[in-house]
């Protein structure tokens, strides 16, 4: 199971190298380039789903599309 994702913000284009929470889905994520607060797209199920290089933990451990 991967635990670092790479966030990408869509109003900035910021990147950051993330740690995920391993039982759980992240809603928020506050990004550090321009301070807009990420939320998942439709459909996902946390920001990881949506901005990240790779899904949360629940989805890798589920190979579901959400958690």
């Amino acid at each position: 199971m991967t635990l670092v994702s790479v966030l990408t913000c869509p109003a900035c284009g910021a990147v950051a190298e993330e740690t995920m929470p391993e039982n759980a889905c992240q809603f928020f994520y506050e990004c550090r380039g321009c301070g807009t607060l990420l939320r998942p797209k439709l459909g996902d199920c946390c920001v990881f789903c949506s901005y990240g290089s790779v899904p949360c933990p629940p989805v890798q451990a589920d190979g579901k599309g959400c958690c």
